[in-house]
């Protein structure tokens, strides 16, 4: 089963340059548009917001991709 997320949850995914951490800004559950990026999320397949803690940049991702980091 595919973890879920909510605003504020601190997590961690992979990179080209390796791993780093971010926070969850919001679950995304319908398609948009990122920064030039398409968004397939839906209701059944949502992606989760997040802000990287080492750029501030925002990004969707896959919940499979991302995993929660023990504070």
């Amino acid at each position: 089963m595919t973890e879920e997320f909510k605003k504020g949850d601190k997590v961690k995914w992979n990179t080209a340059q390796g791993e780093t951490t971010g926070e969850v800004q919001e679950k995304i559950t319908s398609p948009t548009d990122i920064k030039g990026h398409h968004v397939a999320a839906s209701p059944d397949n949502p992606e989760y917001l997040v802000e990287s803690d080492k750029t501030g940049k925002k990004a969707a991702h896959k919940p499979d991709a991302l995993e929660n980091v023990e504070e």
